[in-house]
């Protein structure tokens, strides 16, 4: 079927405005032999995405495939072509930073709006405009938390992201805190375990977490609230279109990267953080927030309310050396969300989740591969191979072209044979078959060389 933009009233204004009776008598002209009576032999239409991967196929004809099961972070998933034509404007893209709200009410009314669905993803009162990345946003509520509550010690999963909480560490490291870690126990916080004490400021968890599993989350923000601290959850925002909100479960800061709806992988960015809290420590919150008013003439319009970075106010009551946001990123994000809806990223979650439970099915019945873990897991999942895991993606990449996951080994030592997988809706079925073929391939010559 064609997309036609005119409706049925405008075509009969413009039939008439040349004095055509109807359609079939604007092309009388045209002799019966040569119409197309019966139609076009047109196989029928597809969604944006399978019409990218099935042009990608063609364009790649006679290659092999590259596919690619890596994530630990860094997310592989369809940005939508308007996103990017969006972003594209001019009017976006050379824009510096809004501080002149006379002069770009356009910019800061997509940050209104990126703060806007933030909360609605959080369920969380007040949002800032985007920090740099995850890992700043992260280290960023651990120092909000305890500048609100005056305590020195910081309770963090060992499932959080290495790389977040290697920036955790350098932000705090001369703030006088305690970085400590919570109880474990099958890839998750053992929250039978969990006991912080009255100088814990906060409890920071990852969920999903690193290894793609699910935390006890409600238990772990109970006993955080019943000693007083304050719960840090950093989220993905795809899960979200499924899994309770941050807000709904107890967390008090809510904190993640817009990447997965808003980035395509470009060797490791831009990116964009996002924060989230809940609205009693809005003072507390780094960056900027834009808030919407009125003019003199009752007009609405978008200001900078609240910018607690020290280059607006006085240095030592700034909560924060965050100077900018990622505004291109943000905007990216914010025209991917509006564009996917609530049933939209329902829609993809769910896809995600079906399609990381058929891998790890078909994966975990290889001969001599496990998965790591029991703990319920979202789109990330980890496997235990028979070899050093590096070995068969090297393998798998010369072979076949497909990148299997990630090597644990390369960010938590010790874990040579552990391998983390991802899948997202960028693949089907047959790609997960393959997947798991190739995988069953090089363990048979990884076996036989040794």
């Amino acid at each position: 079927m064609a997309y036609i933009p005119h409706t049925r009233d405008d075509v009969k204004r413009m039939l008439a405005a040349i004095g055509a009776p109807s359609l079939d008598g604007l092309f009388s002209h045209i002799p019966e032999s040569l119409r197309l009576s019966r139609g076009l032999d047109l196989p029928a239409g597809m969604t944006e995405t399978d019409t990218a991967r099935e042009m990608g196929r063609i364009l790649n004809a006679g290659r092999p495939p590259r596919l690619s099961f890596a994530g630990a972070g860094a997310y592989e998933h369809y940005l939508p072509a308007a996103v990017r034509e969006i972003a594209g404007r001019g009017e976006f893209l050379t824009a510096y930073t809004p501080y002149q709200a006379e002069a770009s009410q356009g910019s800061l009314q997509v940050f209104f709006e990126f703060q806007t669905l933030v909360c609605r993803l959080t369920g969380l009162d007040v949002s800032n405009a985007s920090l740099y990345e995850a890992g700043s946003a992260l280290a960023e509520a651990v120092i909000m938390a305890n500048r609100a509550t005056g305590r020195p010690r910081v309770l963090l999963a060992r499932g959080i992201n290495p790389l977040y909480l290697s920036v955790v560490e350098t932000y705090t490291r001369f703030l006088g805190l305690t970085l400590e870690s919570m109880p474990e126990r099958d890839g998750v916080v053992d929250a039978a375990a969990l006991s912080p004490g009255t100088d814990v400021s906060s409890v920071v968890v990852q969920h999903p977490n690193f290894y793609g599993c699910l935390e006890p989350v409600e238990q772990i923000a109970e006993k955080a609230r019943a000693a007083g601290a304050l719960t840090v959850g950093h989220v993905n925002p795809v899960p979200l279109g499924l899994l309770k909100s941050p807000g709904e479960w107890g967390a008090d800061i809510a904190v993640g990267d817009v990447q997965p709806l808003a980035a395509p992988l470009s060797f490791g960015g831009p990116y964009a953080g996002f924060m989230a809290c809940r609205k009693a420590l809005v003072r507390r919150m780094p960056g900027r927030i834009v808030g919407m008013t009125t003019d003199g003439r009752g007009r609405r319009g978008f200001v900078l309310t609240l910018q607690t970075r020290e280059q607006h106010i006085r240095r030592e009551k700034a909560t924060s050396n965050i100077c900018s946001n990622q505004a291109l990123v943000a905007l990216q994000f914010t025209a991917s969300v509006a564009m996917l809806g609530a049933s939209g990223l329902a829609g993809m979650a769910a896809t995600c989740a079906k399609l990381a439970h058929e891998a790890a099915g078909r994966i975990s019945a290889i001969p001599g591969v496990r998965l790591a873990y029991g703990a319920p897991f979202f789109h990330e999942f980890v496997v235990s191979l028979p070899c050093p895991a590096e070995k068969v993606c090297a393998d798998m990449y010369a072979r076949a072209g497909i990148v299997p996951g990630v090597p644990l080994a390369r960010l938590a030592p010790g874990r040579e044979n552990d391998l983390l997988v991802c899948v997202t809706e960028t693949k089907n079925s047959a790609d997960v078959a393959e997947l798991a073929r190739e995988l069953a391939a090089s363990l048979t010559r990884a076996g036989g060389e040794s």
